[in-house]
């Protein structure tokens, strides 16, 4: 008779998460820099080539966050293959991901060449020769908006390569690659975008020529290290057609878990919108609070993804489930200190952003929510990554649309009965960080209760 393996004690698991959970966290900060160092160096140039870089921006944002799929199904893939001992089926997973990224690259830019100035100048609002005020203006942003684009069409590949890399190596538990080639690109970045923007004077499109060569060393480095260990476990560097569909099979349902998400912003932001231009500019700073905050519980979400994909992989139910115990609690705490530290400076934060007092006010009401929000919003993203660890998309994907359908009715709601302004902007914050966090809090607590997510094997 077989004495059965002891429970993992705390101290263990929580070690195994921190040495993922960490540098993940940096890693995930880097990124943002890249947008910070572009808009402060464009910032310089005046005020049309800001906004212009500003709505390119939020295409190529967009072009990647849906693009993300291809880090978290690689990963899953990846990590299961690792717990299974099959280290060549590991490191195979990991250069379909990076045929398919390359792929779809190529499709974007196809897609992206024809269409870039019509879709910045939608964005825009249209210029279209408009007499209004400040049409000239437009006009200019609209023409700095697409030539970043174009020339910045040429990183798409490497980021989508960048993604699919990431999403390897954390599938191998390591995060610490990651973070040193980010924070590596975030200076190179910042010193091509000095060099071409200021010394070469090549203006906006100086700019975009820095970034996009910072993401194509990037992504060769980070290719090329997969590609070593690939060699190394004997698997072939050759595309194979029925592995990259299958990286696409894995992708699809998280890429419509996405689209589902990203509708639900984007509502949330068309709302704002009808509350009075006060609201809507504190919606966008709050907005970006949030999605800077979640950058932190993401970071657990992220060892969620690799430390259960792993264990499923080795057939260890049991492990899965004390690493998901383990990590709700972080998730949890970590929401709550996040929380705590917001609401203590919630009235004070506005006055970096504007000098508004109306917008101030409505930074501050809509703050306070969103920090009561944190801990609950930790629960949900660490669900969310032992979901996506354990490869069941399929399921994220469909109540990924029930939770967008229970939202609706409560920004009907701020719409048909709530007032302009900070009250206003704070009950349409009652509805995302409150109903819509909720609702996805309970769809992934039902699933988490269940067994049918811990499929165990490679």
């Amino acid at each position: 008779m077989t004495t059965p393996d002891p429970a993992p004690r705390p101290r263990s698991l929580n070690r195994q998460i921190a040495a993922l959970a960490v540098p993940a966290l940096g890693a995930l900060l880097a990124e943002p820099v890249f947008l910070l160092i572009d808009a402060a160096i464009v910032g310089h140039l005046g005020t049309a080539q800001l906004a212009g870089v500003g709505i390119a921006s939020v295409v190529l944002g967009t072009t990647i966050g849906l693009a993300v799929f291809l880090a978290y199904g690689t990963t899953s893939m990846v990590a299961r293959s690792l717990g299974a001992g099959d280290l060549r089926s590991a490191t195979a997973a990991g250069m379909d991901g990076i045929y398919l990224a390359l792929l779809i690259g190529v499709a974007v830019i196809l897609v992206g060449l024809p269409t870039a100035g019509p879709i910045v100048d939608l964005l825009a609002g249209g210029s279209g020769g408009s007499p209004a005020e400040g049409a000239g203006l437009i006009a200019d942003a609209v023409g700095f908006g697409t030539t970043y684009l174009l020339i910045s069409l040429a990183g798409i590949p490497a980021m989508l390569v960048v993604l699919a890399t990431n999403g390897v190596l954390r599938g191998l538990q390591d995060t610490r690659t990651p973070l040193w080639v980010a924070v590596a690109g975030a200076v190179l970045n910042t010193v091509l975008n000095l060099l071409f923007v200021n010394g070469f004077h090549w203006g906006v499109a100086g700019s975009a020529i820095g970034t996009v060569i910072t993401q194509n060393l990037m992504a060769a480095t980070l290719a090329a290290l997969v590609i070593v260990n690939a060699r190394r476990q004997g698997a072939s560097l050759r595309p194979h057609l029925r592995g990259i569909g299958t990286s696409g099979r894995t992708g699809l349902p998280l890429l419509l878990r996405t689209v589902w998400l990203r509708l639900a912003i984007l509502l949330t932001t068309v709302v704002a919108a009808r509350l009075g231009l006060a609201a809507l500019a504190a919606h966008q700073v709050v907005m970006s609070i949030w999605n800077f905050l979640a950058l932190g519980l993401d970071a657990i979400a992220i060892a969620a993804q690799a430390l259960t994909g792993k264990a499923l992989g080795a057939g260890d139910a049991t492990l899965a489930r004390s690493l998901t115990r383990a990590m709700l609690r972080w998730g949890i705490v970590a929401g709550t200190v996040i929380g705590a530290v917001l609401l203590a400076g919630h009235a004070v934060v506005g006055g970096g952003f504007s000098a508004d007092p109306a917008v101030r006010a409505a930074i501050a009401a809509a703050l306070v929510v969103t920090s009561i929000a944190q801990p609950l919003s930790g629960f949900v993203f660490v669900l969310d990554g032992v979901l996506i660890g354990a490869g069941d998309g399929w399921y994220l994907a469909w109540t990924g649309l029930l939770n967008l359908v229970a939202y609706l009715p409560a920004l009907l709601a701020v719409v048909v009965f709530a007032p302009g302004g900070a009250t206003g902007l704070g009950w349409l914050w009652v509805a995302f960080g409150g109903v819509y966090m909720a609702a996805r809090a309970v769809t992934l607590y039902l699933r988490y209760r269940g067994d049918r997510w811990l499929v165990v094997g490679a």
